[in-house]
């Protein structure tokens, strides 16, 4: 379970201090895909990266698993898995090196590590590549590598950043059983994005991010109620427009 509680985070830009994430809070139980959704600027990264640990915030605090970012920040990314864009693959290691070196600074055993890494790889269909070198896999084969590392140590939450930022139709698709397949696992996931149609399509509630704030929140048939629109692109057009 992922519990954000009360997250603020300001930068200072020349002689202005802008707020990228105002008082967030928001829940995401074991099996519920959480849209955290919202234009470019809305604050979805920089909430991830608090999450995360790469950022402080100012205020407020990220819970997983009953660990505390600002008390047991080492337990809560150990209990966390992050997918992005951005591959981050390393090229000059094998797949399996790759999978196995990851798994490692996670602090899981060998022998559990390999069987992982051959158990996801025939789920995510890269067994033919685990002893490629990475730097010659095409961007849709980079992309099912990466999901495999972010599953290696089993976290019990995973957080995905614009997961389909660049892929073409069979990437996405992958991306979809990919989320469904960490639904049926009982992963607690996020997905930022401001695809709202696919958004719609993957996740189970949604908050809808505006500068930092959280505006709506809630599923699908909750926020056409609030709204009185049926889908998210309306619904973020009249917050932009407000």
């Amino acid at each position: 379970m992922l519990i954000v509680e009360s997250l603020q985070k300001s930068f200072q830009l020349d002689d202005d201090e802008v707020c990228a994430v105002d008082n967030l809070s928001f829940e995401v139980q074991p099996g519920e895909v959480y849209g955290l959704l919202g234009p470019n600027g809305a604050g979805k990264t920089t909430t991830l990266r608090m999450i995360l640990g790469l950022v402080k915030p100012d205020a407020g605090y990220a819970q997983v698993s009953g660990f505390r970012t600002e008390v047991d920040p080492t337990a809560v990314k150990s209990r966390l898995g992050f997918v992005s864009a951005s591959d981050g693959v390393y090229p000059w290691l094998s797949v399996r090196e790759m999978l196995l070196y990851f798994a490692d600074l996670y602090g899981v055993l060998p022998n559990e590590a390999a069987s992982r890494c051959e158990h996801l790889a025939a789920l995510m269909g890269i067994k033919p590549l685990l002893d490629r070198r990475a730097g010659t896999l095409s961007t849709g084969q980079r992309q099912r590598v990466t999901l495999v590392r972010g599953l290696i140590h089993d976290p019990p939450v995973m957080l995905l950043d614009e997961p389909t930022r660049g892929l073409d139709v069979v990437g996405v698709q992958t991306i979809f059983e990919y989320i469904e397949h960490l639904r049926e696992v009982g992963k607690a996931v996020v997905v930022c994005t401001h695809r709202l149609d696919e958004a719609e399509r993957l996740c189970d509630r949604f908050g809808l991010l505006h500068h930092g704030r959280m505006q709506q929140t809630g599923t699908l048939p909750q926020l056409r109620q609030q709204s009185g629109h049926d889908h998210l692109v309306d619904m973020f057009i009249e917050l932009l427009r407000s």
